[in-house]
C-alpha cells in the first residue's frame, strides 16, 4: 500500500475518526458495510501515519486504540450507584404465568406489555458515555462493585468509543463470542498445538479479563447492550430507550419482541425454543420484562430481584450416549453409590464421561444396564444426569448388591433412607481408605503426598490403622515401602508434621468425617468450643441431649446435625481416635476472625459438587472476599455454587427459594 500523506489539520484529523467510526458501526453492528476493506484499510492507515506525525493529536477514542497497548499491572474497582441486580429465574410455563399473574397484581389487575429479549451466554458488561465518549467499562462483580476493563473492552469493534451525539449514558449488556469465531479460533489453536478451549461464554469471560490488552484484541468479541440506566431519562419506555441508543451507534438485539397480556407472551416463548440454535451466538433462554418504567418504579424490587423482571431459562440440552459400565463407590460413612462410565460425550460445552445415579431406587427406575444408550443432560446448564434409558442392550439389568465389593459384609439401608451402606466401619478397607484420603485432604488437613495409592499402601503395611496413626510415622518406615526413597518419604512427613500446626480446629473437625458435618457446619462449633479437647470435655460433663441443646443454639447446627456430633464424640471407636490425636499433639485452636470485608461482605453462599479445585478451596476463595458459607439452601442463601454431581435437593430448593445457580466462572464474576 502506497505512502499516504498526513492530514494537514486536527479537525481533518478527527474527522477521519469519525468516519471510521461510522464505517466501524456500519460492518460491526448493522452488517451492512458501505466501503470495500481494501479502501476502510487504507484510511487507517492514513490514520496511524497521521497520529505518529502528530502525537499530541490523538484522542483516547481513536479507532487505532482498539488493538490494544502496554498489559494492564490490574483491574481498578468502579463502585456504581444504581446496583446491576440478578434475575429471578424460571424453568416451566406454570413459573412464568405465575410471574405474569404477580406483575398484575402488582399494577392493580392492568394488562402488562412486555419486551421478551434474548438471554445471551456471554459477560456482563456496563458501558459509560460522558459527552458521548466512552470513559468506562465495568464488569459486573457482584452488582455493586465491578473492575474497570475499560482498556480491554476497546478492543471490541462492537462497541462505539464515541457516540453520534455527545450525551451522558449508561447501559448495560453482555460481551460474546459468536459461535463460528469460536469455532475458528479453536481451530487455529489446536493447529498450532494449542488446548482448545470450552465454550464460548467461558471464553469471552476469560478473555475481557486479560491484563494485557493485545491479547484480547487477538480474540475477537462482539456485544448487545440491553438496557439503560435511568432509561426514563431518554424514553417513556424500555424498548423505546433500545431505540435511543441504537440511533446512537449502540449495538441492541434485533430479536427483541413485544408482547401484551399472557397469551402473546407464552406464544412468543414457545416459538423462541426451537429457533436458538439458528442463532450466530449462544442464548439459554429469554429474558420477560415489563417495558414501561411507570409501571416498573410501581412493582418495585426485592434485595436481589427486580420484580418487573424474570429470566426464563430454555430447556437443558439433551445427547444420548452409550453407557460401559457401571462403578461402585464407597465413601467414608459405607455408602454405595453407582456411577455410570460413558462414552465420552459432549454436554453445553463440557465433556461427561461420568455421571451419578444417586442411589439403587433411582437405578431401579431407569432400569439400565452395560451398553444401554441412555439420553443425558444438564439440570439447569450445569450438572450431568441421566433421563432414561433410549434403546436397551441384551445385557442383565443393574441390580442394588448385596454385599459390600470391598470388604463383603452385608449391605443395609437405614429406615426411612435410600442409601445403602456397609456397616462393617471399623473392618471395611474401602471405608478406611476413604476416610483416612479424606482427612488428608486440602482445605481440611492439608496434607500433600497423601493420596488413594499412599494410603492404600501404608493400610496395607499395618503402618496406618486410623487417622491419628499417621502423625507417628516416621521416615525409616516409609523408606521400606514401595514408591518411597529417602526424600520422597521425608516429604511426607514433613508435611503431615505440617498439618498439625497449620490446621485450625474447624479443618481438624471437618476431616474427622462426621455425618452432616462439613466445612460449613464445622465452624460455627469450632468457634463455640475452640478446640477438640474441649468439645470432648463438653460432652464429658453433659448429657447427650444437654450436648445437643448446647449445639442447636448455634446458627445453621439443626437437632439432625446435633445428635450426629453427639453419637460421633460417644462412640468408643471414633473417641480413641480423637483421644489418640490430642495425645499426639492434633489438637488446635480455632483462631478468632476478624469482620468480612471484600466484594462478598454480606453474601451467603453455598458451596455443593464437584469442581475444578477442591470444595475447601473455593470456600476459602468466598472467605477471602468477605462471603459467609451456608450448609443448606435457603431463603438467605444468595448463590449456590454448583460444580458437577450436584444433588437435585439442593437445585430444588435454589429454585424454591429463587436463589441463582452459578458455576466456578459465574463465581469468578464474583469475586473480580
Amino acid at each position: 500500500m502506497a505512502d499516504l500523506p498526513v492530514l494537514a489539520t486536527r479537525d481533518a484529523y478527527l474527522a477521519l475518526c469519525n468516519e471510521l467510526i461510522e464505517h466501524d458501526r456500519r460492518y460491526y453492528v448493522e452488517a451492512a458495510p458501505t466501503i470495500a476493506d481494501v479502501e476502510y484499510d487504507r484510511m487507517v492507515v492514513r490514520l496511524r501515519a497521521t497520529e505518529a506525525a502528530h502525537p499530541d493529536w490523538v484522542v483516547a477514542w481513536s479507532p487505532t486504540r482498539r488493538v490494544g497497548h502496554e498489559p494492564l499491572s490490574g483491574f481498578v474497582k468502579v463502585v456504581r450507584s444504581v446496583p446491576m441486580l440478578s434475575l429471578d429465574n424460571t424453568y416451566t410455563e406454570d413459573d412464568l404465568r405465575a410471574f405474569h399473574e404477580r406483575v398484575r397484581k402488582g399494577l392493580d389487575g392492568d394488562e402488562p406489555v412486555y419486551s421478551i429479549e434474548l438471554k445471551i451466554d456471554g459477560f456482563g458488561i456496563e458501558l459509560t458515555y460522558v459527552g458521548g465518549e466512552l470513559t468506562v467499562a465495568a464488569t459486573r462483580g457482584d452488582g455493586t462493585t465491578g473492575e474497570d476493563v475499560t482498556a480491554n473492552v476497546r478492543t471490541i469493534r462492537a462497541i462505539p468509543q464515541r457516540l453520534r451525539e455527545q450525551v451522558d449514558l449508561v447501559v448495560r449488556g453482555e460481551i460474546y463470542m459468536a459461535k463460528d469465531v469460536f469455532a475458528r479460533m479453536n481451530a487455529e489453536r489446536v493447529a498450532a498445538g494449542e488446548e482448545p478451549f470450552k465454550n464460548p461464554r467461558n471464553t469471552a469471560a476469560g478473555s475481557i479479563k486479560l491484563l494485557d490488552p493485545r491479547e484480547v484484541a487477538r480474540r475477537p468479541m462482539s456485544a448487545i447492550l440491553y438496557e439503560v440506566v435511568d432509561g426514563e431519562r431518554v424514553a417513556s419506555g424500555h424498548l423505546a430507550s433500545l431505540d435511543v441508543i441504537r440511533r446512537l451507534g449502540i449495538p441492541t438485539s434485533s430479536e427483541n419482541q413485544r408482547a401484551t397480556g399472557w397469551d402473546a407472551l407464552a406464544a412468543a416463548v414457545v416459538a423462541w425454543t426451537d429457533r436458538r440454535d439458528a442463532l450466530p451466538f449462544e442464548v439459554d433462554g429469554l429474558v420477560i420484562k415489563v417495558d414501561s418504567f411507570e409501571q416498573r418504579g410501581a412493582l418495585g424490587s426485592t434485595s436481589k430481584f427486580p420484580r418487573w423482571a424474570i429470566a426464563y431459562k430454555f430447556p437443558a440440552r439433551q445427547v444420548t450416549t452409550l453407557v460401559k459400565e457401571i462403578e461402585l463407590n464407597i465413601g467414608r460413612t459405607g455408602a454405595v453409590t453407582p456411577v455410570a462410565i460413558l462414552e465420552p460425550v459432549e454436554v453445553s460445552g463440557t465433556t461427561v464421561q461420568r455421571v451419578s445415579l444417586h442411589n439403587w431406587d433411582q437405578v431401579a427406575r431407569l432400569d439400565i444396564g452395560d451398553g444401554d444408550r441412555v439420553l443425558i443432560e444438564k439440570a439447569g446448564e450445569i450438572i450431568p444426569q441421566v433421563l432414561g434409558v433410549t434403546a436397551r442392550a441384551a445385557t442383565p439389568r443393574w441390580t442394588a448388591p448385596a454385599v459390600c465389593p470391598s470388604c463383603g459384609a452385608a449391605l443395609e439401608r437405614e429406615e426411612d433412607k435410600v442409601v445403602l451402606a456397609c456397616t462393617n466401619r471399623l473392618g471395611c478397607p474401602a471405608q478406611r481408605l476413604a476416610a483416612v484420603e479424606f482427612f488428608a485432604g486440602r482445605g481440611l488437613m492439608n496434607i500433600d503426598g497423601l493420596g488413594e495409592k499412599i494410603v492404600a499402601q501404608l493400610l496395607d503395611a499395618g503402618l496406618v490403622a486410623d487417622v491419628a496413626d499417621l502423625f507417628v510415622l516416621t521416615a525409616e518406615q516409609l523408606e521400606k515401602l514401595d514408591r518411597f526413597a529417602e526424600q520422597s518419604a521425608k516429604n511426607l512427613v514433613d508435611s503431615i508434621a505440617q498439618s498439625k500446626t497449620k490446621a485450625t480446629f474447624a479443618r481438624l473437625l471437618a476431616a474427622l468425617g462426621i455425618a452432616h458435618v462439613g466445612g460449613v457446619v464445622a465452624r460455627p462449633i469450632a468457634t463455640r468450643y475452640r478446640s477438640l479437647s474441649n468439645l470432648l470435655a463438653a460432652a464429658d460433663a453433659s448429657t447427650s441431649d444437654e450436648l445437643v441443646a448446647q449445639l442447636t443454639e448455634m446458627e445453621g447446627v439443626g437437632e439432625v446435625i446435633a445428635r450426629a456430633v453427639d453419637r460421633f464424640v460417644r462412640d468408643p471407636h471414633a473417641r480413641a481416635v480423637m483421644d489418640k490425636l490430642i495425645a499426639r499433639g492434633v489438637d488446635p485452636e480455632e483462631p478468632v476472625t476478624a469482620p468480612a470485608t471484600g466484594p462478598l461482605a454480606g453474601k451467603t453462599l453455598v458451596v455443593t459438587g464437584t469442581l475444578s479445585v477442591p470444595r475447601g478451596e473455593i470456600q476459602a476463595r468466598i472467605e477471602a472476599a468477605g462471603g459467609k458459607i451456608g450448609g443448606s439452601v435457603t431463603k438467605k442463601t444468595d448463590y449456590l455454587v454448583a460444580g458437577a454431581d450436584t444433588g437435585k435437593t439442593k437445585l430444588d430448593a435454589a429454585a424454591k427459594h429463587g436463589v441463582p445457580v452459578i458455576d466456578e466462572a459465574g463465581l469468578q464474576a464474583l469475586l473480580t
